[in-house]
């Protein structure tokens, strides 16, 4: 109790919006399809998030202007450098106790096939229950939508406060479906014994920036995270 309290704590202080446990043994399998054995070993993963400007995201329509294409993109890798130094203080904190943490890269590709992390961010934040898988693939919160960013640490340390998956409340809305440029999103709702696939085109986002790119660093989208009538407040 003491050190989910602590951990709980530091992560508030340090500036994280949510904070979560999540038990792992219901989705062992999932785990272990993206990430093996490196990820499978730890019951346990602590879930942080940030929430994401609300005045750069709600922008985004007008994308195709490069300021507002760069604010996006700064405010994108600023918040996940600052859920990368989080996660690295509560690993620290949780190893100082004498069990094993790990903490999982904000934004960092694993598999360039699947286009994918060692681990689901989303999974864990929807294990803790901060949040619901939408149509969009996007973990999304009752709070803020959409519009977070996550990390994960994967731990061992016996944390007691877990949560449990949240009930999806997207309901008959497709709107993030009907405002996909490349129609990426298949409108299925999140199943937990069903791919990624059944859902979502990872490759045809890829795609769209690459071609929207044209020799720029500073091309994104985001309209689904824009659009989720949760995060539009």
């Amino acid at each position: 109790m003491q050190l989910d309290y602590q951990i709980r704590i530091m992560a508030e202080h340090e500036g994280a919006d949510f904070f979560g446990v999540a038990d792992l043994s219901r989705a062992k399998e999932a785990i272990t399809d993206q990430g093996g054995e490196i990820c499978t070993q730890y019951p346990k993963a602590i879930s942080i998030g940030i929430r994401l400007p609300q005045t750069i995201v709600d922008e985004l329509p007008n994308r195709d202007n490069r300021a507002v294409a760069v604010n996006y993109r700064h405010a994108y890798d600023i918040t996940n450098l600052r859920l990368d130094l989080l996660t690295s203080k509560l690993g620290s904190i949780i190893q100082q106790e004498g069990y094993k943490a790990l903490p999982v890269p904000a934004s960092e590709r694993f598999d360039n096939e699947r286009i994918c992390a060692v681990f689901s961010h989303k999974l864990a934040a929807n294990l803790a229950g901060l949040g619901w898988i939408g149509k969009s693939c996007l973990l999304i919160t009752p709070e803020a939508g959409p519009r977070v960013r996550w990390a994960t640490v994967l731990t061992d340390a016996p944390l007691t406060i877990t949560g449990e998956p949240m009930d999806t409340k997207c309901g008959e809305c497709d709107e993030c479906v009907e405002i996909c440029p490349v129609s990426a999103f298949t409108g299925e709702p999140f199943r937990e014994n069903e791919a990624r696939e059944e859902r979502y085109d990872a490759r045809k986002c890829e795609e769209y920036l690459y071609n929207a790119d044209e020799g720029e660093d500073w091309a994104v989208c985001g309209l689904c995270i824009y659009v989720c009538p949760h995060g539009r407040k």
